[in-house]
């Protein structure tokens, strides 16, 4: 038998890659499941994108290998999106990569710049993806806690408190998921002040800023934050694209470089096809983010009714794809899941997925429809 690498004993399968074997078990034997625990959108891309990925494929280029720097045209969209709706201006020659996916970047990121023993500050809760990769490529994550009463910001003040000389990189991640918070521009400063006195690079993701959310917000918008700061977005949310894997990472320059190194020698280039689409997606007017977001809004409230029968609470000014509730007193979140799922066949994902400061709190997705929304509803006695 051939032994694994060591760097897997540091990390166990991701929680829902384990718990969907589960639900598609109960399914299997006959059990009407509502899945609500998974953030995959179900709404279908902008018909411009759809149109555009089928044109494509008759292009003579369409099935040759692509720059690993994408098209030059989807480099310059990306940047026209964040001088759009952000009012950041970059390069599109040398400060955005397009990436297949922005979980890939997690990685890319991590293998451009951690060291074995640096420290990483990752969000308590918050992304698994972030803590494993982390361990992955031999660096020590270090939690940071949020919490309700502080909205699920980082509390600066108390992190100046510890030896940060190790610390190399942290993570950020808002709006945030799975809370739903929302940083202000006044916290996006003090980060940047933070992030130059102690030489930490930034990583914020920054996937759900437009969904249900006033106030989108880049925190490359900030001056002086370029020297210290990426920050990594996502076509998955937005524009209904999970599945086709695209995303970018945005910044300085010689950051971009140092990604641009691992990312070569992993891929091949992104699908032209793909590529094609997302610019069309990327070109979407405001009457796009619009009836998307009359969809979510919507199915919102009928979540809302749902976590009101089950007698949670929650935050009705939280933005993003999902509504974080928290339980009723005395039950533990992974205990009140699966009581949900026994008693109801009702799938949603329990807080402590994403870290202990996700005890006693549950997270509904938006992505089912509003018939499936109220079935479940009408199912909780």
């Amino acid at each position: 038998m051939i032994e694994a690498a060591q760097r897997l004993q540091s990390i166990e399968e991701y929680y829902f890659s384990k718990k969907l074997r589960e639900v598609r078990l109960l399914e299997a034997n006959g059990k009407p499941i509502i899945n609500l625990g998974i953030g995959s959108p179900d709404l279908q891309p902008s018909q411009k994108v759809i149109i555009a990925l089928n044109t494509s494929l008759n292009d003579a280029q369409a099935n040759q290998y692509q720059s690993y720097q994408g098209l030059p045209e989807l480099r310059e969209a990306m940047v026209s999106f964040y001088r759009d709706q952000f009012q950041v201006f970059l390069s599109p020659n040398t400060e955005v990569l397009p990436l297949m996916g922005s979980k890939e970047g997690i990685m890319h990121i991590s293998m451009a710049f951690l060291n074995p023993g640096d420290q990483v500050l990752i969000p308590n809760p918050g992304y698994p993806t972030y803590a494993s990769v982390t361990s992955l490529v031999g660096a020590k994550p270090v939690l940071y806690n949020l919490n309700e009463d502080n909205n699920w910001i980082p509390d600066l003040e108390m992190l100046e408190e510890k030896d940060l000389s190790k610390v190399k990189l942290m993570w950020i991640n808002y709006p945030h998921m799975p809370t739903g918070a929302v940083a202000t521009e006044a916290f996006f400063v003090k980060l940047v002040a933070f992030a130059k006195r102690h030489r930490i690079l930034i990583v914020n993701d920054n996937p759900y800023g437009f969904i249900l959310n006033n106030s989108p917000r880049s925190i490359l918008s900030i001056p002086g934050a370029k020297d210290v700061c990426l920050e990594l977005n996502s076509l998955s949310k937005t524009f209904n694209m999970s599945g086709w894997r695209i995303g970018m990472v945005l910044g300085k320059s010689d950051y971009i470089n140092h990604i641009l190194k691992v990312k070569s020698n992993m891929d091949s280039g992104m699908f032209y096809g793909i590529q094609k689409g997302a610019i069309e997606a990327l070109k979407c007017s405001k009457l796009w983010y619009v009836s998307l977001n009359n969809v979510y809004e919507e199915r919102r409230k009928l979540i809302w009714q749902l976590a009101d029968k089950l007698n949670c609470s929650y935050d009705k000014n939280a933005a993003g794809l999902f509504v974080w509730a928290k339980t009723p007193p005395f039950i533990k979140s992974e205990e009140f899941i699966d009581l949900l799922l026994k008693e109801y066949n009702i799938f949603i994902a329990p807080g402590t997925v994403f870290g202990s400061q996700g005890e006693g709190y549950v997270r509904f997705s938006l992505c089912a429809t509003t018939d499936i929304i109220e079935e479940a509803i009408a199912r909780i006695k």
